[in-house]
């Protein structure tokens, strides 16, 4: 059964362009690492100022093993050289019960 992390992030709305450059600066880091099954970054559309990063992944341990890693630290370096663009964070953990595609043979 694959699980969903969930970083649900504050972001001013006067920040999120930075917060989009930002993710466009790393992207692709996660994109190798062992178990991973899929990345969605999510700009709230109404009044929130809560984006969403859901990573999906085979395993807990292929998460962990993520957090770890060389390419993890590499992909946050932006956050420790320039400060957080966010003003709170809260990672959430799921596991994926089910997952429904569209059926585009029809």
């Amino acid at each position: 059964m694959s699980i969903m992390k969930i970083n649900a992030i504050t972001v001013p709305r006067d920040r999120f362009a930075e917060f989009e450059q930002r993710f466009a600066a790393r992207a692709g880091r996660v994109s190798s690492a062992d178990g991973f099954e899929g990345f969605q970054l999510l700009r709230p559309n109404d009044q929130r100022e809560t984006c969403l990063v859901l990573t999906q992944w085979r395993s807990e341990d292929d998460f962990q093993a993520w957090m770890a890693s060389a390419d993890f630290t590499a992909g946050h370096a932006q956050h420790r050289q320039s400060g957080p663009v966010g003003t709170a964070s809260e990672l959430w953990s799921f596991d994926v019960l089910e997952t429904e595609r569209p059926d585009r043979g029809r």
